[in-house]
């Protein structure tokens, strides 16, 4: 519906069939009597599709929210595990240095980046954080 009513085939539609309306209950249409001539009915007529349209729009948010907040959950989940691999591999490639004997200077650094990251923390950070922001 709202890719209908979001369309110009929509604002087209409403040129039309507002204009006729207008312009025969103006009288400028020889033949076509008057029905509304203090145009009470055309303004009721544009507050209902109003307050449908916007029930529309609302209806379309509310469903664009909930599928941008599963992405949303979706990217956490992802960037959690690319992060609890990327530890692994940071862990795997100090102990091939130690093995081979290579010095690099930043021992304080690799173990920094040799914590594995809690996931729990982190949605609880985030959910502590959300709900002092509310």
């Amino acid at each position: 519906m709202t890719t209908f009513t979001g369309s110009l085939s929509f604002v087209y539609l409403h040129l039309v069939l507002y204009g006729f309306w207008i312009t025969a209950n103006l009288g400028w249409i020889p033949g076509v009597p008057r029905w509304d001539e203090t145009f009470v009915v055309l303004a009721m007529a544009a507050s209902v599709e109003a307050i449908f349209l916007s029930t529309f729009v609302l209806i379309t948010q509310n469903r664009m929210a909930a599928a941008a907040e599963k992405r949303a959950e979706l990217d956490l989940q992802i960037s959690l595990l690319a992060e609890h691999e990327i530890t692994k591999v940071v862990t795997m490639v100090d102990a091939i240095a130690d093995h081979l004997g290579i010095r690099h200077g930043a021992e304080g650094e690799v173990d920094e980046l040799k914590r594995n990251v809690a996931p729990e923390a982190v949605l609880d950070a985030i959910d502590s954080t959300e709900n002092s922001a509310s």
